[in-house]
């Protein structure tokens, strides 16, 4: 939820920075793309730290480390600067995912994975609709401007003193310690070639998750306040709706996943989000933009609510530290520009008076990225067979 908020922040503020500092949306947009790009490199790093050491220490020190970032974004004194941390940001973003959700999936019975890991995954909608309330708070009832919503970005920090004190490390990770301390530092590159295709797969996979969410969420805000003139307040209240269909999505396919499993699940949110683009993006009245906005984000985080258990269900034993997370972020890497892609094709084909038609890009990309990831979980049936409930232990799988 929190690295989520401190992400998205930025989606809800991206025409005041641009006034700001007196560049285009689109130049904007960019920082979205390049905090995504970076992101892969966190997942490396802190996954193979917490597969050779361990997932909570790693996962303390990536938390504080972009609370930091985010703060110092606050100050950025011009735009080379500000993309600059947006950079760094990213590196530490990528590395907490991985973290969480091995450590998570691996403190759990296999029974509840699907259920709890739509929980997780809900955290990123919780932080989308904290975002929106702090983005409604600070320009409903303050004068401060984008860079508070950064300073408040910072406090995640504070999550530091919950894990040291209150969250054990895996116990998976703890039966294999030995193993993990005394294994040779190119065990990732062992397994990855060991484990080849599932690793292009995963990778591709998640490419066109990652474009499904972003594509549907990042340029929203600018969507409604651009092409429908709404205020913050309308802003919020339509983000907020949004979100409540995400983290309901998440969850209840989260949960459907354990019966009918997971890749079924990605397959009937990709049609059903195909069904629901008209309502989503072409509706021109405030209620049926919020109905489409609620029935859109429960099928996209639909697909997300199964991936926390999916991804750590397939990872190769001795790299789960790393396999979620790397193909996530790697992922990203390849549907970074997806935003700002959208905001290019806006301007591309314009409506009759000229302006940029988000509606129109942003279905486009919605309806194409749907096909694509219905087409790749359809094809995951032929790389790997899903593992629900596999025990999962730092020993081999067979």
């Amino acid at each position: 939820m929190l690295d989520a908020f401190d992400f998205l922040l930025l989606t809800f503020v991206i025409t005041r920075i641009a006034t700001s500092f007196d560049r285009t949306v689109a130049d904007v947009t960019f920082a979205l793309t390049l905090t995504l790009m970076c992101r892969p490199i966190g997942a490396l790093l802190f996954g193979w730290l917490g597969d050779r050491y361990g997932r909570r220490i790693p996962l303390m020190i990536d938390i504080g480390f972009y609370s930091v970032i985010q703060l110092a974004t606050a100050f950025s004194p011009n735009f080379t600067t500000f993309l600059i941390l947006r950079a760094i940001y990213g590196v530490a973003m990528g590395g907490e995912w991985g973290l969480g959700a091995a450590l998570t999936m691996e403190s759990l019975p296999p029974q509840r994975r699907g259920a709890i890991g739509g929980m997780l995954q809900s955290g990123y909608m919780w932080g989308y609709l904290l975002a929106a309330g702090v983005y409604y708070a600070v320009f409903t009832f303050t004068h401060w401007d984008w860079r508070a919503l950064f300073v408040i970005g910072a406090l995640p920090a504070l999550l530091i003193f919950y894990i040291r004190s209150g969250v054990p490390e895996s116990p998976a990770w703890l039966a294999g310690k030995a193993q993990r301390i005394s294994a040779s530092p190119n065990f990732l590159l062992k397994s990855i070639l060991a484990h080849w295709p599932l690793f292009i797969y995963a990778i591709a996979f998640m490419a066109g998750l990652n474009a499904l969410s972003h594509g549907t969420q990042d340029l929203y805000a600018t969507f409604l306040q651009k092409q429908h003139g709404f205020a913050q307040g309308t802003t919020s209240l339509l983000a907020t709706v949004g979100a409540l269909g995400a983290i309901f999505g998440s969850i209840f396919f989260g949960t459907l996943s354990e019966r009918f499993g997971r890749r079924a699940m990605v397959m009937l949110c990709c049609v059903f989000g195909a069904f629901a683009i008209p309502l989503w993006i072409f509706s021109q009245t405030k209620p049926l933009l919020a109905l489409g906005v609620f029935v859109m984000q429960i099928a996209v985080q639909g697909c997300w609510g199964v991936i926390p258990a999916h991804l750590n269900e397939l990872s190769p034993a001795d790299v789960r530290g790393t396999f979620p997370g790397f193909t996530y972020q790697l992922g990203n890497l390849i549907a970074a520009g997806v935003a700002q892609l959208e905001a290019v094709l806006a301007t591309k084909m314009p409506l009759a008076s000229g302006a940029p038609n988000y509606a129109a890009s942003m279905a486009l990309v919605a309806a194409i990225v749907l096909v694509s990831v219905f087409i790749l979980a359809a094809l995951g049936y032929f790389v790997r067979k899903e593992t629900r409930g596999l025990t999962l232990t730092l020993q081999p799988a067979e």
